[in-house]
C-alpha cells in the first residue's frame, strides 16, 4: 500500500507551523498549498518576485503577469508583493525563508539533496532557485516518491546525480513513509499502513532505523 500524493502533501501542511514564510518548489511541493488548515496563516514566497501568495485563481480569471516561479497563475492577497527576482533570491540567501519542501531525484542518508539533473538526456537540467532554497531556508522537507517509476530507491547511502546541496535535509516525505535526516541516517517516524519493515528497507538503498514511537501513515488523514 502506498499514500497518494495529495495525503502526502497533507502530511507535510501539518509540519508547517503558524506564521512562518514558507516557499514550495516547483511540481508536487505546490500541493502542499492546498492543504495547509486555514487555523494557520503561512505567507508563501516565490523566487520570481511574489511574497504573499493566494490561492489559484478561478477559470477565467487568471492575469497572465502573475504567475508563479513555476508558471502557474496564483493570485496576491491582501499585503502581499511582487517585486524584482533579485530581492527574492536576496530573501533566500538571507536566511528569511522559514521552510522550503523541495521535490528530488535522489536524498543520501546524509541529507544531501540532488533535484535539478539526472543522467537522462531527455530531461534537461533545470537548477532555478533550489541550491539557493536549500542552503537559505532554515528548514528544508522534500516530498518525493519513495523509488522512481523503474522502481529504483531514491533514498541512497550516498547521491549519484548531481549535488544541489550537502547536507541540508532535514525530513523527508513519501507515498510510502516519513524519514528524519540523523547523524546517523535516516530515521524513519512513520510508515504507512500495511507495510512491514522489511518491505519498506527492501525499496531503500540507504539503511533504516526506525523510532521506538513509529506512528503508522493513513490514507485520507487530514491536517
Amino acid at each position: 500500500m502506498s499514500l497518494d500524493l495529495r495525503d502526502v502533501a497533507r502530511r507535510v501542511a501539518r509540519d508547517i507551523p503558524d506564521g512562518a514564510y514558507v516557499n514550495l518548489g516547483i511540481g508536487l511541493p505546490t500541493l502542499v498549498a492546498d492543504c495547509v488548515g486555514h487555523d494557520k496563516e503561512v505567507v508563501y514566497h516565490s523566487e520570481n518576485g511574489i511574497l504573499g501568495m493566494g490561492p489559484a485563481p478561478a477559470p477565467g480569471e487568471e492575469d497572465p503577469e502573475l504567475i508563479n516561479a513555476g508558471k502557474q497563475p496564483v493570485t496576491l492577497l491582501p499585503g502581499g508583493a511582487f517585486f524584482h527576482h533579485t530581492d527574492a533570491f536576496l530573501m533566500m540567501r538571507g536566511g528569511h525563508v522559514d521552510v522550503t519542501v523541495l521535490g528530488a531525484f535522489q536524498v543520501s542518508e546524509t541529507g544531501d539533496l540532488a533535484n535539478w539533473a539526472t543522467d537522462d538526456a531527455t530531461h534537461p537540467p533545470a537548477v532555478g532557485g533550489a541550491m539557493d532554497l536549500a542552503v537559505g531556508a532554515r528548514r528544508v522537507l522534500v516530498l518525493t516518491t519513495h523509488t522512481t517509476r523503474a522502481g529504483e530507491p531514491k533514498l541512497l547511502p550516498r547521491c549519484t546525480y548531481p549535488l544541489t546541496a550537502a547536507g541540508v535535509v532535514d525530513r523527508v516525505y513519501t507515498d510510502l513513509a516519513v524519514l528524519d535526516v540523523t547523524g546517523s541516517g535516516f530515521l524513519v517516524r512513520e510508515m504507512v499502513a500495511g507495510l512491514s519493515r522489511e518491505d519498506l528497507q527492501g525499496r531503500t538503498a540507504a539503511r533504516l532505523a526506525f523510532a521506538d514511537d513509529l506512528a503508522v501513515l493513513e490514507p485520507g488523514q487530514r491536517e
